[in-house]
């Protein structure tokens, strides 16, 4: 077995009343918690001891990653960077956090409560956890289970582990007990261990008291701040990202000038695609709270997972990740940062801007191009699946849906016009800055039987029945170019009727 000890990231402030002291705790139990979570993405073995010590059981996942000091290195990595988002002190550029490693889990902590004190490891090759005589020289006080005893066996000039392990036996369990040996056998690989692997909830809700009255948008995003890398850590875990999230506070207060107010309050957050970007979250939360009054001043917050999603491994956009219109410019030796998904920016824009002012195109079932799309609120359009869009109630009533693609879809042009110009006809060809040559069609539509009599009543070639008749073409001359032209056909008339006879007009529909 192989272990990797790992200090748990968080400033140990003094606490300077009652109030922070719990505060203080709430802080270390998320803490704890988030680190635990985190670590998880390594491997199933997971454990938190002694309320300081996260541990690492790796010798069954490290040849997933490259062998054990690829492994090594990457956890190092990751931890100083995540460490900052639970609150630990930012290390300096390029130097690793504390650690130790080692064949027990003992072994590992004694190492990695050395590295804290500032005490060099000794060891082959200067590293902590080798097998061999540098483990017998180990302080007794890096074994929590001797630090009561630590004072007695000094006076007796026991000081490390290898002359604890040299005093008879007998005799030192009479005197500090069975226990201690018990332990000491674990710590050299002599007694099995017995840990108590974390595991993850199966719902997300992380409750936090706040460490002083939040009166501000602000200081209750600063709270939600540690909750925030909690998360981050339980859906690295998962391999899920985020969909929905609801951030809760706790009012200080019942009532205010005598007016009853609501015990909590609370505010939702929807992305469109499922993340792990904890960044994007916090400026959603950020915009939707600066639009957010407090009935009163909040003195805890609750986060909670309300919808999630599988992350997929593999992005199905054409365009790299980065883009270099997203950050600000430099040279060679100081590439441009990743610009911003487009869908993280339209949510960005819909929370500061009103979820009206912020419209997204949404496919319709309808063959007649004007009413292929309608205009819907970017927010509620992205935020469902592309399948959950298209599952339309019937494909003849206008009802939402995606249409099937068709050969003809690839003439389509780009630019409409609302309403339709009507054009002149010349010897049965249409004109438009001069005799229009025609290109490809006709393309038959028949379509707006379903809509009611007087729908089109605005619709120059409507029929009067809600029924549209149309041939397009693509039409084409030396000033014009490439355009988008249809003849309008007239509806049969009814059984017994004479229709007018009446030569069919032209109108111009698109532009290429």
């Amino acid at each position: 077995m192989h272990w990797i000890a790992l200090p748990l990231p968080w400033r140990d402030e003094p606490a300077t009343s009652p109030a922070d002291t719990g505060a203080a705790a709430a802080a270390g139990t998320m803490a704890l918690a988030a680190a635990g979570w985190w670590a998880l993405r390594f491997t199933p073995r997971v454990a938190l001891v002694d309320g300081d010590t996260v541990l690492l059981e790796v010798s069954t996942t490290e040849r997933l990653w490259g062998g054990r000091d690829a492994l090594r290195v990457l956890v190092l990595q990751a931890w100083a960077e995540a460490a900052g988002g639970l609150g630990a002190l930012p290390q300096p550029p390029g130097m690793l956090p504390p650690w130790g490693s080692g064949p027990t889990a003992l072994v590992a902590q004694a190492w990695l409560r050395m590295a804290l004190a500032g005490h060099p490891p000794r060891g082959q090759g200067g590293r902590p956890g080798q097998d061999g005589p540098a483990v017998h020289t180990l302080p007794l006080h890096t074994l929590t289970a001797l630090r009561p005893h630590v004072a007695s066996l000094e006076r007796m000039g026991c000081r490390t582990w290898g002359a604890l392990r040299a005093l008879p036996r007998a005799g030192l369990a009479r005197r500090l007990g069975a226990g201690v040996l018990r332990v000491l056998d674990q710590a050299l690989g002599e007694a099995p261990e017995a840990h108590a692997w974390l595991e993850l909830p199966e719902q997300f809700a992380l409750a936090a008291e706040l460490p002083a009255l939040a009166t501000s948008a602000d200081a209750l995003l600063w709270s939600a701040h540690r909750c925030l890398t909690a998360l981050q850590g339980w859906l690295q875990a998962r391999q899920q990202g985020a969909l929905a999230l609801e951030l809760a506070w706790r009012h200080d207060l019942r009532r205010i000038d005598g007016v009853v107010i609501a015990p909590t309050q609370a505010l939702q957050v929807r992305t469109a695609q499922a993340t792990q970007d904890m960044a994007h979250l916090r400026r959603l939360l950020a915009e939707n709270l600066a639009r957010t009054t407090l009935a009163a001043p909040a003195n805890q917050i609750t986060l909670r997972l309300l919808e999630s999603a599988p992350l997929p491994h593999r992005s199905a956009s054409l365009l790299p990740p980065g883009s270099p219109g997203g950050g600000r410019p430099g040279g060679a030796d100081d590439p441009a940062p990743p610009g911003e998904a487009l869908h993280q920016l339209l949510e960005r824009l819909s929370a500061r801007l009103g979820p009206e002012q912020v419209q997204a195109p949404v496919l319709m079932a309808d063959h007649r191009p004007e009413l292929m799309q309608q205009w819907r609120p970017a927010a509620e359009v992205l935020g469902r699946p592309p399948n959950r869009r298209s599952a339309a109630t019937s494909a003849g009533g206008g009802a939402e849906a995606a249409l099937d693609a068709s050969p003809d879809a690839l003439l389509l042009p780009p630019w409409l016009l609302n309403p339709p110009l009507r054009l002149a006809v010349q010897g049965n060809r249409p004109c438009h800055h001069g005799l229009l040559r025609l290109l490809a069609g006709p393309h038959r539509f028949e379509a707006g039987w379903w809509a009611a009599g007087d729908g089109g009543a605005d619709d120059p070639t409507h029929t009067g029945t809600g029924l549209t008749l149309r041939d397009y073409f693509v039409a084409h001359n030396a000033v014009a170019g490439l355009v988008w032209v249809f003849r309008e056909r007239l509806a049969p008339p009814p059984d017994g009727a004479q229709g007018l006879a009446r030569p069919p007009r032209w109108f111009l529909h698109g532009v290429f």
